[in-house]
């Protein structure tokens, strides 16, 4: 499918219709009209595999108490077996109604409070809450940041879990806002050094089906032929890809038996939910069916990610964007053209743009935002093209 044909098939207008991106915009901005390229989900509609799967199941009009079932679980098997070589087993598979909940199970139930948890920032702003919510020791290392390409300090890491007796560590891969799809050297110099100081791995994935160019998404569970498996968990969805957010259906894959155990005991009295039906329905239909809208989407996002950086190369060279890797999101440092302009007042009073905000992801990032890139070119030109005209007027 050409990128034409995907935007004129796809694309919707998503105003007036629940959407937090949308209608909630300027009660949450405080602004007027602002266009919206802040929060990570799309502004397309789904696969027809999945449209045509909830529709059947819609027309049969019964939403009992339901299962995954076996079908389900081949389905997911094949697809991470086939994208990723992470053939997985119906026994490691908990589900849950999304990875911002799965984090603060698995806080819950391998940590206490006062435990130190690690992350690197900048990173998704869920994972800093549920650290601090759960009463944890929230334990932050920069990204090395080389003009917006980041890499992992291995010393400061291990040194700070050293200092700070850390227990945990949440990684994020594909990494939100950085844009770095981590090479299987880089993860596994980071999980030895977790298996020497006996560090829990938390590897929230979501965004693993949205890579480009020569990236390759190693699961963390199959770096090393598994051998760092008995301390990672892996926290999954098709919902990122398949913009299936509102279905609130994700998985939680704990490959070692022992951990396992530990995550049950505490799911015994703490969780007591089935998975989403629909959720369940929209994942297996995305996985059998989906493939050929999943590579159209990607096509245009990487169009938008190319035509934006070439645009500011062009006006603004001296601003930094981080190569996309993987995600959907583009992390833009716009501290060289602000001028000591605060970047709220930037974006929202001068570009007339909700944005997500670099401090959000970590108190180092004052003057970074991030775009969502998963929309019509339209809009993505439109936010630059603002950028470009309001930083020459400072």
């Amino acid at each position: 499918m050409d990128k034409q044909t995907f935007l004129n098939n796809y694309y919707t207008d998503r105003k007036n219709t629940r959407s937090v991106k949308w209608d909630l915009v300027d009660s949450k901005f405080k602004g007027n009209n602002l266009l919206p390229m802040w929060v990570a989900d799309m502004d397309f509609k789904v696969a027809d595999a999945i449209t045509a799967a909830l529709a059947e199941k819609i027309a049969h009009g019964v939403y009992g108490y339901s299962f995954t079932g076996s079908d389900y679980f081949d389905t997911v098997n094949e697809w991470m077996t086939n994208h990723f070589n992470f053939p997985l087993k119906k026994a490691w598979i908990r589900y849950t109604p999304g990875i911002v909940q799965a984090l603060y199970h698995l806080l819950h139930a391998f940590t206490v409070e006062n435990d130190a948890v690690i992350i690197l920032t900048p990173v998704y702003y869920p994972f800093h809450d549920a650290v601090r919510d759960t009463n944890r020791q929230l334990i932050t290392l920069d990204l090395e940041n080389n003009d917006c390409h980041f890499s992992i300090d291995f010393k400061a890491f291990e040194k700070k879990i050293i200092a700070e007796q850390v227990k945990m560590y949440i990684h994020c891969s594909p990494h939100n806002p950085a844009g770095r799809v981590w090479t299987e050297e880089e993860q596994l110099r980071l999980f030895e050094i977790c298996e020497r100081h006996d560090v829990l791995v938390i590897s929230d994935e979501i965004h693993q089906d949205f890579t480009f160019g020569d990236s390759k998404h190693i699961p963390s569970a199959t770096v090393a032929d598994g051998r760092f498996r008995n301390r990672i968990i892996t926290a999954n969805s098709a919902s990122k890809s398949f913009n299936l957010a509102a279905l609130t259906h994700a998985h939680i894959i704990i490959t070692d038996e022992v951990l396992r155990k530990q995550y049950d005991d505490y799911a015994r009295t703490a969780i007591r939910s089935e998975a989403n039906v629909m959720g369940v329905i929209a994942t297996e239909a995305a996985y059998r069916g989906g493939q050929e809208w999943l590579e159209a989407l990607k096509g245009v996002i990487l169009d938008n990610y190319n035509d934006a950086v070439m645009a500011l190369k062009k006006a603004l060279p001296e601003i930094k964007v981080a190569p996309l890797q993987g995600t959907y999101l583009m992390f833009v440092d716009l501290n060289p053209v602000l001028k000591g302009m605060n970047t709220t007042e930037f974006m929202q009073e001068k570009c007339g743009v909700a944005i997500d905000y670099g401090e959000w992801f970590g108190t180092s990032y004052h003057g970074y935002i991030r775009i969502n890139l998963a929309t019509k070119p339209e809009f993505v030109e439109q936010t630059i093209e603002a950028i470009i005209r309001e930083a020459r007027l400072l």
